[in-house]
């Protein structure tokens, strides 16, 4: 019977990935790396295997280069040893300009919230990516009802989405779930890029609703108007 490998350990053999320890820098330059160049969040397991180490490793090596960039501040996990981490590890004591996130179920490297202003003038200018106030206002409904058919999404936004949709979906970030078992019709879900715009790893983080929605006994004045 074959012994079956954990998956926290690397792979080995010749089909085995490249051995980290022998670049310059070792497997936490190797890491550090990979997270520049991906264009979307990795999982530490995908960053384990295509590195051939170990998932603890990994994980080990993701939350020292999240301290290093954050400079040990008053945000960082171990601001109180930042003087030692920083005699022993070489670590700057200055936050960088970006930071290693952990959102919508995994890591990548991303320009500081603080440098918005900054950086948004050499990626975005000439281009014309931001939604329309209807795409917005369909991406809302969506995310909160989702699994959602167009049909429904209309019904609630009072005006035809089908444009919009396929706008949503051309920019990834809704996607089909499937069909509705009653009427055949396809529904939508956002997709793991939306979280990653929106910085957050599953939709249960979205921002409540109800302290923005009237009581119920306001309830009765809003079907009223909606007869008029």
């Amino acid at each position: 019977m074959t012994e079956r490998v954990s998956d926290t350990s690397p792979a080995t053999g010749p089909d085995a990935g490249p051995d980290v320890a022998n670049l310059p820098g070792g497997a936490r330059a190797a890491l550090e790396a990979v997270l520049m160049v991906i264009d979307e969040p990795a999982t530490a397991t995908q960053l384990a295997a295509g590195l051939n180490l170990t998932v603890d490793v990994v994980d080990g090596l993701l939350g020292e280069l999240q301290r290093e960039y954050n400079g040990y501040t008053g945000n960082a996990p171990d601001a109180d040893d930042a003087s030692a981490c920083t005699k022993t590890a070489g670590f700057s004591a200055a936050p960088r300009g970006f930071e290693l996130r952990n959102i919508a179920g995994g890591w990548r490297i991303y320009s500081r919230a603080e440098f918005a202003d900054v950086v948004g003038g050499f990626v975005l200018e000439g281009q014309t990516a931001r939604l329309t106030q209807a795409a917005l206002e369909t991406l809302a409904v969506i995310a909160y009802r989702q699994p959602v058919s167009r049909a429904r999404v209309s019904a609630i936004r009072g005006v035809n989405v089908d444009s919009v949709v396929r706008t949503l979906t051309q920019r990834g970030l809704i996607e089909d779930a499937g069909h509705d078992p009653e009427s055949g019709a396809v529904l939508y879900r956002t997709t793991s890029y939306f979280l990653e715009r929106m910085g957050i790893g599953s939709v249960a983080e979205l921002p409540q609703l109800s302290p923005h929605l009237p009581g119920l006994e306001g309830i009765a004045e809003y079907y009223d108007a909606g007869r008029m």
